[in-house]
C-alpha cells in the first residue's frame, strides 16, 4: 500500500473515502469520516494515511507501532473500504512499520479475525423518535432513570433557578469548563489525562468550530440558575451522535446531573436529525441502564512478530480477568 500524509491526498481520493464510507453502513461513526482525521492532522498530530484500491487506513506511526488514527482518543476504528471488499491488514506493515495495534476495531472490519485477542459490548441508543420512541424500547431501569432525571430536573429548578438546556452550543468557555472538569477526574480516579497532550486540546476547539453539515463537534449543556449542572462534548456525522466527553459538577452530583443531560439530548434529538448515540466501548452502569442495544469492538494486533503478539495477548487477557474480577490464582 502507498502511505501519504493526509495532507498530501487529493481532492478526488477524499471524495473517494467518503463515497466508500457513505456505502458502508459499518462506518457511519463519525471517527470515520475524512474530516476526524483532517482535524486530528491539523491539530498537531501527523495523520499518515494507507491507500490502496479502494481502501484508505489513517493512521498515527509510534515507532515501530501503527495506531488507528486519534488514537487513545477513537472509539471505533477500522479500515475505510466498500462493504464485503476484501482486506489483507498485513499489507499495513512495511517500511520499519512491525505492528498495527489496535483497541476498538469495529467487528465488521474484514481480514482482521486472526489478529482479535479481545472482544467488548460497545452500547448505543436508539433514539428515532425523541424521548417517547426512546422510552419506547427502554429497559425498565433505563425508563426509571429517565423518570427519575426529570423529578430531579423539576428539583435543581426549584434549588438552583432557571434550567437552560443547549443542544448545540459554540461557547468556547463552557468547552474550556467541560476540560477542566474532566481533567479534575481524571486526577480524581488516577486515570490518564487525556488532555495533558496541549494538541488534544486544541483538537476539541477545531472541533467546536467545525459546522460542516456532514462532519463536527457538537457541544451539549444543561445550566440551572448560574450553575453548569453537566455538559458533553461528542462527535456528529449525519444521524449519528457519539458520547465521548461528558461532564457533571461533582458538588451536584445528588442531582444526577449525567442523566438529566442525556434525557435533554435524547429529547432533542429529532431537532439534531440524530437518531443513534453511540456511548462507546465500557461496562459503564449508566450506560448498561441506559442502551438499547450494543456493538462489539475488539482488541488486538496485526504483527508477524509471534514474540509481539503473545506479549498482547497475555496483557490483553490479564486485564479483561481483572475487569471481570477473576484474578489468576496464585500457584
Amino acid at each position: 500500500m502507498n502511505v501519504r500524509s493526509f495532507d498530501a491526498l487529493t481532492v478526488g481520493e477524499l471524495d473517494t473515502w467518503e463515497e466508500l464510507r457513505a456505502g458502508n453502513p459499518a462506518l457511519d461513526s463519525p471517527y470515520f469520516h475524512p474530516g476526524f482525521s483532517a482535524a486530528v492532522h491539523a491539530a498537531g498530530r501527523t495523520v499518515h494515511v494507507a491507500v490502496g484500491d479502494g481502501v484508505f487506513v489513517p493512521h498515527h506511526r509510534d515507532g515501530r507501532l501503527l495506531r488507528p488514527v486519534g488514537w487513545p482518543g477513537a472509539d471505533f476504528q477500522g479500515p475505510i473500504l466498500a462493504a464485503g471488499a476484501p482486506f489483507r491488514p498485513l499489507d499495513l506493515l512495511g517500511n520499519g512499520a512491525g505492528g498495527y495495534a489496535f483497541d476498538h476495531l469495529i467487528e465488521q472490519a474484514p481480514g482482521f479475525e486472526r489478529w482479535v485477542v479481545t472482544r467488548r459490548p460497545s452500547p448505543y441508543l436508539d433514539v428515532s423518535g425523541g424521548l417517547d420512541g426512546y422510552l419506547g424500547r427502554a429497559s425498565k431501569s433505563g425508563k426509571d432513570n429517565m423518570g427519575q432525571a426529570r423529578r430531579r430536573l423539576a428539583r435543581a429548578a426549584r434549588e438552583l433557578g432557571e434550567v437552560r438546556f443547549e443542544a448545540d452550543s459554540c461557547d468556547a468557555e463552557a468547552l474550556a469548563r467541560v476540560i477542566e472538569l474532566k481533567r479534575a477526574q481524571y486526577a480524581a480516579t488516577g486515570a490518564q489525562d487525556y488532555f495533558a497532550e496541549p494538541e488534544r486540546v486544541r483538537l476539541l476547539e477545531s472541533l467546536l468550530k467545525t459546522r460542516d453539515p456532514g462532519f463536527g463537534g457538537v457541544l451539549s449543556t444543561v445550566h440551572a440558575g448560574p450553575r453548569l449542572l453537566a455538559a458533553h462534548f461528542g462527535l456528529r456525522s449525519g444521524g449519528v451522535l457519539h458520547w465521548w466527553f461528558p461532564v457533571y459538577d461533582p458538588e451536584l452530583a445528588k442531582l444526577s446531573p449525567g442523566w438529566i443531560l442525556l434525557r435533554e439530548l435524547v429529547a432533542a434529538a429529532p431537532a439534531l436529525g440524530v437518531s443513534r448515540i453511540d456511548l462507546g466501548r465500557g461496562e459503564d452502569e449508566y450506560k448498561r441502564r441506559a442502551k438499547t442495544g450494543e456493538s462489539v469492538v475488539c482488541q488486538g494486533i496485526v504483527t508477524r512478530n509471534p514474540l509481539r503478539r503473545a506479549a498482547v495477548t497475555a496483557l490483553a487477557r490479564a486485564r479483561e480477568m481483572a475487569r471481570n474480577g477473576r484474578l489468576p490464582r496464585s500457584r
